[in-house]
């Protein structure tokens, strides 16, 4: 029955811009399973359900996806947050919009990006330690291919 629930909510999702777990219980009530809040909220954390921004400014439900293995969470974080970036030997300097270093930083060391030792960062600027000189021109690639490829 779970196995059912879970591929009748991410047909829903993909059919309809559901917004809230009200909506979507409703749904899944109106296709025959008896549900409750609290099980659709499981559900969606089960599912790893994220919620995206439409153009109309609203939300709704959606599956997250993974890019070349990453979190789209994660990606998305790097893409709102990202201005340029630029390197010094080892050492990959990122500039963020104001506010959101530390997020950006947190989402690269998330992702475990076998080049990265770690990551430093201030308030618009991250100051990230690569393993070598090579190491960071592959780390620039990924990082554009991430930011090109969300978008």
């Amino acid at each position: 029955m779970k196995l059912e629930r879970h591929s009748k909510i991410v047909e829903l999702i993909g059919k309809y811009e559901i917004e809230t777990q009200e909506e979507l219980a409703w749904r899944l009530r109106e296709a025959g399973f008896s549900v409750t809040q609290a099980t659709v909220s499981r559900d969606i954390r089960e599912l790893k359900l994220t919620k995206v921004s439409m153009d109309s400014g609203k939300q709704r439900y959606t599956v997250m996806q993974k890019l070349d293995g990453y979190s789209e969470k994660y990606i998305r974080i790097l893409r709102d947050g990202f201005v340029s970036m630029d390197r010094a030997q080892n050492i990959l300097v990122i500039k963020t919009v104001a506010g959101m270093a530390m997020a950006v930083a947190a989402s690269l060391d998330a992702m475990h990006l076998s080049e990265l030792v770690g990551c430093i960062a201030g308030d618009d600027t991250i100051m990230c330690a690569v393993r070598t000189i090579d190491d960071t021109l592959t780390l620039m690639e990924k990082v554009k291919k991430m930011i090109t490829a969300a978008r």
